[in-house]
């Protein structure tokens, strides 16, 4: 009996020791003063998303994005056009998912889907703009819109 004791203290221990090892791995965003400052802006921002070269916009109403944007967001040439098509195709498929689930997600949050085709070149300008308004709604909003963690 004392050998059974034993082994499930010693099993017990284990399992302890395996589920704290667990919940060290969890990253977390840090917000800037920069960020809290644009988002607390409660005037709504309207940014156009366009390309000179394509027919295609997308019209962002959101207090504090554009600020965010000019001041937090990476600088345009920072990331290649297929690294934000590549990302916007994940982000757009797991936005439109919960835009289509209102007992789940907060319909506030998740009223539109984007109709964001990756067979389609929008440009560099649109991807750009899209990526970073994901961002800034992932961290605003405390989202996860993917398997990565939002960073800027």
């Amino acid at each position: 009996m004392k050998k059974i004791c034993l082994a499930l203290s010693v099993c017990a221990v284990f399992l302890l020791l395996s589920i704290a090892s667990c919940s060290g791995t969890k990253e977390t965003v840090r917000i800037t003063d920069e960020e809290k400052q644009a988002f607390s802006q409660q005037v709504g921002d309207t940014v156009k998303i366009a390309s000179d070269s394509t027919e295609y916009e997308i019209i962002i109403i959101e207090p504090g994005f554009n600020f965010w944007l000019q001041s937090v967001a990476k600088p345009r040439g920072y990331y290649s056009q297929s690294f934000l098509e590549n990302r916007n195709q994940i982000y757009v498929i797991n936005y439109n998912q919960r835009v289509l689930q209102p007992q789940r997600y907060d319909p506030n949050l998740y009223e539109f889907q984007i109709n964001y085709d990756p067979n389609i070149d929008y440009g560099y300008e649109v991807n750009y703009k899209l990526y970073n308004y994901f961002i800034y709604f992932q961290r605003k909003y405390n989202q996860r819109l993917g398997p990565f963690v939002p960073r800027i």
